[in-house]
C-alpha cells in the first residue's frame, strides 16, 4: 500500500484488564507498522490501543461523540469532536481502511457491521461472532492480518 494506513481499534469503553493488554499491544504494533490508529478517542479499548500507538510515536485519531475535543482520553493526537452520538461510529469506520475489533458490545457491533457492509476488512479478538470477521488469537496474528490484508 502506497498511502499511510488508517487503522481502527474498536471495543469497549468497560474493558477488561485482558482487553485493555490486548489493545495496547494492538495500538502499539500498528504505530511500529506505520498506520494510524483511529479510535473512538474515549476510554477502555479506545484508551489503550491510543496509548499503545503513542508508545511508539505513532499517530491516534479520536472520533469523539460528543462536542468538546477535551473529552478525548489523553493519547489522542488529533481529536474530531462530532456532536453525533453513536452516529459517530460510523465515522470510525468510513476512516479507516481496516479494523480490529477487540471485545465489545452493541456499539463494537455496530462498527463491524458498517465495516462489513462496506468492503472493509475486521479482525476479531474475542469479538462478535459474524460472517466476514477474521478471528484470531493473539494481538500478533491481528496485525500480520492486517498487514497482509492492506498489502492487496
Amino acid at each position: 500500500m502506497s498511502r499511510t494506513p488508517y487503522v481502527a481499534v474498536v471495543g469497549p469503553g468497560d474493558a477488561s484488564a485482558a482487553e485493555l493488554d490486548i489493545a495496547e499491544e494492538v495500538g502499539a504494533g500498528l504505530a511500529a507498522a506505520g498506520a494510524v490508529v483511529v479510535t473512538g478517542g474515549l476510554g477502555g479499548v479506545m484508551e489503550a490501543a491510543c496509548r499503545g500507538a503513542r508508545s511508539r510515536r505513532g499517530r491516534t485519531v479520536g472520533i469523539l461523540p460528543g462536542e468538546d475535543r477535551e473529552a478525548a482520553n489523553g493519547w489522542v493526537e488529533v481529536a474530531i469532536a462530532t456532536g453525533f452520538g453513536e452516529l459517530r461510529n460510523g465515522l470510525v469506520v468510513r476512516a479507516s481502511d481496516a479494523l480490529v475489533a477487540i471485545g465489545g458490545g452493541h456499539g463494537t457491533l455496530s462498527e463491524v457491521a458498517l465495516a462489513l457492509k462496506l468492503g472493509r476488512p475486521v479482525v476479531g479478538l474475542g469479538t462478535w461472532e459474524v460472517h466476514g470477521v477474521e478471528h484470531v488469537s493473539t494481538p500478533e496474528d491481528a496485525l500480520g492480518r492486517i498487514a497482509a490484508l492492506l498489502v492487496h
